[in-house]
């Protein structure tokens, strides 16, 4: 607890105190307009702590163990879905992408409906750590797959409209967000820890490289079939 809440503190007091030093030197907002702004870094850092101990008490801890225990079903097909599976429900739950659909929604005037570009980040985020778990099981190398999945971006950012190429990026950003991150990467050294390999400990890297490359390369293919 004491440490989460100074990782919060160091994270939001920054931007707290160089926003309150504009406000009395250079903005001088109306006292009802920057309180809001007080309470919000309140409730933020309320929500930052609860939430954070949250994946570490439950998140983490339950991702390594499904992780440790699909491999021993001797089913490549069950790990792969089951992957596929928890890849897309995590990043539907990821606060960051939600952010994004709704201000891209926003943005765009409707022309890129919320749910869309959420199912569309969600399913490329889905499939690419399936492909990262058989990455581990196989042995596959992460150079050659991180060459093909970016070879895949370039060609289709150009055939899709140019402006979808920065939420494509913007896509997988967002996707790398702190409920994403900390699951799948459980995930991954789960499955690593059990496949009795001296290189299991590298094995768990490169979950997060990948499942980035899929909300870019889905959000472009609604670029090309949109535009």
């Amino acid at each position: 607890m004491k440490e989460t809440v100074k990782e919060v503190l160091l994270s939001i007091l920054p931007i707290t105190i160089v926003i309150t030093l504009l406000q009395f030197t250079i903005i001088q907002l109306p006292f009802e307009q920057f309180m809001p702004f007080i309470l919000g870094v309140i409730m933020v850092s309320v929500g930052l702590i609860l939430f954070l101990l949250g994946v570490n008490l439950s998140l983490l801890p339950l991702g390594e163990m499904i992780g440790s225990a699909l491999p021993r079903t001797n089913k490549v097909w069950v790990v792969v879905w089951i992957g596929f599976l928890l890849g897309v429900v995590v990043t539907i739950a990821e606060p960051d992408v939600r952010i994004l659909s709704s201000q891209v929604e926003i943005v765009s005037e409707g022309a890129i409906p919320k749910p869309v570009l959420l199912l569309s980040v969600s399913l490329g985020v889905g499939i690419f750590i399936s492909l990262a778990l058989l990455r581990i099981i196989f042995q596959m190398n992460l150079a050659y797959l991180l060459l093909a999945g970016y070879g895949i971006v370039f060609l289709l950012a150009s055939l899709t409209p140019p402006s979808y190429v920065p939420i494509s990026f913007d896509s997988g950003g967002v996707t790398t967000g702190p409920l994403t991150v900390p699951f799948i990467m459980a995930l991954g050294v789960g499955v690593a820890s059990v496949m009795k390999r001296n290189t299991a400990s590298k094995d768990a890297f490169g979950l997060v490289a990948l499942a980035s490359i899929g909300p870019i390369i889905a959000v472009l293919l609604l670029g090309v079939v949109y535009g």
